[in-house]
């Protein structure tokens, strides 16, 4: 395709941060590799969908720049194939409405973007189409495997250090007790990168309490092998938060409850 072509079209920009530098993956995160049960893309990074951009322009005039409306016309016509481009993200920012300095932060108050999600990003189904991929992501019993290897890192890394653990589940997953000390943990695994989780407002709230000494511990990158009845899990990198209190602006909220009218 022509670059005049092109230059008359716009395109769906999704817009990221970068949160975690590059890695060997250990397990199948993406719909196509847990469909297979196979990592197709063996190097990662961790990112965060920050806004769903319509109708960007690919020009000099577009918040994307020549530069790296050139490289999205190279990697269309290069089946995909990406292209880095080292360019100023701010007119990205300004464009999704995303109140940020980036020349002053490097980095996006999390609070303060709108999102999107998995729906979003999908491309239509075609009718009759069998549901693939994501049935796996969404599967309780792996979900539980998950959740339960998370845990038992979590608890073991905790003996080792010579606290006595509980495990709870609500309102928080550990109570550890070591003499006269307490800790109180929330523990969070995933087969994908450690970019972001999902808390309640108790957890959340907990979290804050000033009373409450809390360490949150994830698990990224877990393998989880699906081929037999009882689902193991194995592997995982870990991130240990300790006295963890999350910050308002590392916050996004992902539901709301709506009060109905009165009658």
């Amino acid at each position: 395709m022509q670059f005049d072509i092109w230059k008359t079209k716009r395109i769906s920009l999704f817009l990221f941060e970068v949160r975690e530098h590059f890695y060997a993956a250990g397990a199948p995160h993406w719909p196509d590799e847990e469909a297979e049960n196979a990592i197709k893309y063996p190097v990662r990074f961790g990112i965060e969908p920050l806004a769903l951009l319509r109708d960007v322009r690919l020009d000099e005039d577009g918040p994307l720049g020549i530069a790296a409306s050139n490289a999205i016309r190279v990697s269309g016509t290069q089946r995909g194939m990406g292209n880095l481009i080292d360019m100023d993200p701010q007119p990205l920012l300004d464009a999704a409405g995303i109140p940020a300095s980036w020349s002053e932060h490097q980095t996006v108050a999390l609070n303060r973007t709108p999102g999107f999600t998995a729906e979003q990003v999908k491309p239509p189904k075609p009718p009759n189409r069998p549901p693939t991929g994501a049935g796996f992501v969404s599967d309780p019993k792996k979900r539980k495997a998950i959740e339960l290897h998370a845990e038992d890192m979590a608890v073991a890394h905790y003996e080792r250090e010579g606290w006595t653990v509980e495990r709870l589940g609500k309102p928080y997953d550990l109570h550890c007790t070591r003499g006269r000390e307490e800790r109180r943990v929330e523990v969070k695994g995933t087969t994908g990168a450690a970019t972001s989780v999902d808390l309640t407002i108790n957890e959340v709230e907990h979290a804050r309490d000033p009373q409450n000494t809390v360490d949150l511990f994830v698990v990224s990158d877990i393998k989880v092998d699906v081929r037999t009845d009882s689902y193991t899990a194995s592997g995982g990198r870990v991130l240990h938060l300790h006295d963890w209190a999350p910050a308002e602006e590392d916050l996004r909220p992902r539901a709301f409850e709506y009060r109905l009218p009165l009658a």
